[in-house]
């Protein structure tokens, strides 16, 4: 019987140890993994359509945590981006609307606030935000928008030229700072930003042929007329058909489009694609040339024209930007892997998104800035095992400006009031008893390369009403329910009436919450065409 009753005390000790010891290891401080890449397509990543590629690295995030289905960005552009991941405000706040301002490195950052509160801080790869990074206590940068092959990294100690490619060289660095550099007796947050596939889609010598032989699938929107759009999608400057450069984007020789007497839309164009060769290695040229100079011989021999034309460049197009992403999802692959081998991936938080979405085809266009959804919506996948379910989905109205009150609710940090956003941890934690009912949008950068005219709107589960303002007035409204692929503007149609005037009231209503308003959009009109003069853009 005694024996019997020094079995049990054993077992009820036993038993509180470790719940002593899992309750410790809970407390801990999670780590942080934040990863943003430039202009991939949630279209182009195989957790939510595999039709073009497949990237089972990234889809590692969503079949291990959650994957989210309408995620949004509040100004869907580069800097911008950057600007409202870091601060949790919309760019009317934070100092960046277009990608000509200049980051306010003195504001309240979730950085600065995860230093204050133990962390150790880091950024590696791109930031595109003009200043140098701050909150940060190691950071190797890429100066703007940075090479594909053989970049410069900037950092405290100044610029250095890295042999290689892009990708591969800021994951290099990025598993170098968390082997060998890192205080491992404190919690980390890690901004790993990759370039790619940002244009002129130049893949990775691993990379040149991978689609190089498979038919992409065309969109259904291509051709798409802008029949009852208003002129702000005709006079757009970003169409594959009229604005795609043969040589810059599509890799084709200046001396062979000289000989077929093309010209091309911006005189820069010619002279991105030289530079960008010249970048190569003597070997790197070679192999390139073995690859790209069948396809330009090809294209000599065989011009196409007219629709064919346009069906030519989506296909090359397509071919690169896919190549790039190829690399991103094995190097990210690299990442997830050192995490697991050295016992880090159930107490990080890994956080994979983009600055924005993309358009690959559809409308007939390629680059962002619109609010329609293909470049209005980014994919987002987090995963951490402490908390999220694996292969959970998600479908609320999320946007990039709940990015930092996510971080810092997570690590246990207070959200500072002027964060506009919201806290996804209800969601992980299935306790969200509200959300939001709709979503604010605006972009600025206009008169400005694309020429996307200024617009600002609202989403809503079912609907989106958007504004085009300055040099045009014009509204446009979409029943996202019927018309998923916004090719019918039925602002001026009287069956949606009452549901216009809603959107209209429920619009007003997010303008001042958000502090945005018509004073702010006439000062900052003024202010861009100031800038615009002295730089020699505009008379």
């Amino acid at each position: 019987m005694r024996n019997f009753h020094l079995l049990t005390l054993l077992v009820i000790s036993n038993f509180f140890m470790e719940s002593c010891q899992e309750k410790q290891v809970d407390e801990t401080p999670p780590n942080i993994l934040f990863i943003i890449t430039d202009d991939h397509a949630y279209q182009a990543l195989s957790a939510y359509d595999d039709k073009l590629i497949q990237t089972p690295h990234i889809d590692r995030l969503a079949n291990e945590g959650m994957l989210f289905h309408r995620a949004y960005v509040t100004n869907s552009i580069c800097s911008p981006s950057r600007a409202v991941a870091l601060t949790g405000k919309f760019s009317h706040l934070n100092s960046v609307r277009d990608n000509l301002d200049v980051f306010d490195t003195l504001q309240v950052t979730f950085p600065k606030i995860l230093q204050k509160e133990g962390y150790e801080t880091a950024i590696y790869g791109k930031w595109h935000l003009k200043s140098n990074p701050k909150g940060f206590d190691y950071w190797e940068v890429l100066p703007d928008q940075g090479h594909y092959y053989h970049p410069e990294l900037k950092s405290e100690e100044g610029l250095t030229k890295h042999k290689g490619y892009v990708t591969d060289i800021i994951t290099q660095r990025a598993i170098h700072y968390l082997d060998s550099l890192r205080d491992k007796s404190k919690p980390f947050m890690l901004m790993y930003n990759h370039k790619a596939p940002h244009r002129q889609w130049w893949p990775s010598m691993h990379d040149l042929e991978d689609f190089k032989y498979k038919k992409i699938p065309v969109p259904e929107t291509l051709f798409d007329e802008y029949r009852t759009k208003s002129s702000a999608s005709q006079e757009a400057e970003m169409r594959i058909k009229d604005h795609m450069a043969l040589s810059a984007d599509n890799k084709i020789a200046p001396e062979i489009l000289k000989r077929l007497n093309f010209k091309e839309f911006l005189g820069w164009y010619e002279g991105a694609y030289k530079e960008r060769f010249n970048r190569l290695t003597k070997e790197e040229q070679e192999q390139w040339l073995k690859v790209y100079g069948p396809i330009n011989e090809d294209f000599e021999k065989n011009t196409p024209k007219g629709k064919a034309l346009t069906l030519w460049k989506y296909q090359r197009y397509m071919e690169d930007y896919l190549g790039t992403i190829k690399s991103v999802d094995r190097n990210i692959g690299e990442v997830l892997d050192y995490l697991d081998k050295n016992g880090l991936s159930r107490n990080t938080i890994v956080v994979y998104t983009s600055d924005q979405g993309f358009y690959l085809g559809e409308h007939g266009w390629f680059d962002k800035r619109f609010m329609y959804e293909e470049s209005f919506r980014t994919p987002l996948l987090i995963r951490y095992p402490k908390l999220i379910k694996p292969g959970s989905t998600n479908y609320d109205l999320v946007q990039n400006i709940d990015f930092a009150p996510t971080v810092l609710d997570l690590a246990g940090a207070a959200i500072p009031k002027e964060m506009q956003g919201l806290s996804l941890k209800p969601i992980f934690e299935n306790k969200k008893k509200t959300w939001r009912d709709a979503l604010y949008y605006h972009y600025y950068e206009y008169p400005g390369i694309h020429m996307v005219k200024r617009h600002y709107g609202i989403r809503t589960d079912r609907y989106k009403l958007i504004r085009f303002y300055y040099d045009i007035e014009a509204w446009e409204m979409y029943d996202l329910e019927k018309d998923p692929q916004e090719m019918f503007n039925v602002y001026n149609n009287p069956q949606y009436r009452a549901a216009r005037e809603r959107l209209h009231k429920r619009l007003e209503e997010l303008r001042v919450q958000y502090q945005d308003n018509d004073s702010l959009n006439q000062n900052f009109i003024k202010s861009d065409l100031e800038r615009m003069r002295s730089l020699g853009w505009i008379d």
